[in-house]
Parts: structure tokens; sequence; C-alpha cells
């Protein structure tokens, strides 16, 4: 556990208050409609660059990045699990949005990524796709359906979860390499993190 107070942080990290919320009993979702034009696709097997492309686009305004540093075979390995459903939001014959879920853990799912790209957001795309969610982790017999974000994820991201039907339940700090110092994201990625360098 950390004192309470002030800790330093060596320069080239990042620091994230983690929030880890759980859904124990399936949440109602309400009607949500379909937004025009986009279509909700599993994608088997996923191609690894095709992934890489939509996490990053989607991603690296939030310095998104553990997905990034995997090597093919760690990710693959992850992916192409049966217990893993990724779901791709499909508008113009481009995914631009993703949906992942992990049901490797016994009686659990773990709503493992869930965003849009900047173009689809303010068009009803996220409660549909998150109603999507909840009745695809509840269509299997789970007794706990589970998210973490942070603070460095979109400002809405906490108060959506939680309306979804999520509760927090732990609090956690996550201290990392910054992405953009590692070259796994452009150095101009998230400009409202400011990089501190050594």
């Amino acid at each position: 556990m950390l004192a309470d107070g002030y800790s330093k942080v060596a320069p080239g990290k990042l620091v994230a208050a983690v929030t880890c919320l759980e859904m124990l009993a399936p949440a109602p979702t309400g009607r949500a409609i379909e937004p025009d034009g986009l279509s909700l696709a599993l994608a088997r097997e996923a191609e690894l660059s095709w992934y890489r492309d939509l996490y990053r686009r989607i991603g690296a305004d939030w310095l998104w990045s553990s997905r990034l540093s995997l090597s093919d075979a760690e990710l693959a390995e992850i992916l192409h699990d049966p217990a893993v459903e990724v779901w791709a939001v499909n508008a113009g014959g481009q995914a631009e949005g993703l949906l992942e879920l992990d049901f490797r853990a016994d009686g659990q799912c773990e709503l493992a990524f869930f965003g849009l790209t900047r173009a689809m957001i303010g068009r009803g795309a996220g409660r549909w796709l998150m109603n999507h969610a909840i009745e695809r982790a509840w269509s299997r017999p789970i007794s706990r359906f589970w998210v973490h974000t942070c603070s460095l994820d979109s400002p809405q991201a906490l108060d959506f979860y939680v309306r979804s039907g999520f509760v927090p339940y732990e609090r956690m700090v996550e201290v990392f390499d910054d992405p953009r110092l590692t070259g796994i994201l452009p150095v101009d990625a998230a400009p409202q993190v400011p990089i501190l360098r050594g």
C-alpha cells in the first residue's frame, strides 16, 4: 500500500490511478438504437496488423500501449485463444471500434478493451456497443463481469462504466514507461499528458 502524500516518479515514467469495476449480475441494458451505417462483426483469429492498427487509432489519444509492446507470438496467443472474443464496429468498410471480451478465467469475463475512434464519438455507438458487451458476457455461465479504467483514459470512461451497471471495488496506482519515449507511440500522442524526460 502507498503511504499518504506525494511520491516522486522517475523521469520517463507515467502514473495512472486505476479504478477496477465489476458487475455481479446482468445489468439492464435498456434500448439503444443501432447507429446508422454501423455494424458489429466478430473478428475470428484477428489478423495482428489489423488489430494493432485499430488499437492504435482508438487508444493513442489515451496512451494505450500494452498490446503494442507484445511480440506477434504473445499477441496471437491472446487474440487467437477461443476464450477471447474480438469484435469490430465497422463503418464505411473500416473498423472504427473495438470490443474485446476475455473469458479465460473460470466464471468471469473481463472487458479487456472497449473503445471507438474519434469519428464514432457522439453517434450513440458507445451505448450500443456496451449493450452488446453486457449481453455477450452474460450469455456465458459467468458470475462476474469486470473492467478497469484509469486516469489517462477518456474523462467520460469511468462515469460511463458506472452508468452501465459496473460498481467500483478497488483502486490501484500503475507506474510504467511512457510509450512516447520508448517509440511505441508517436511523441505527439496524447498531448494532454506532458512528457517528462530524464
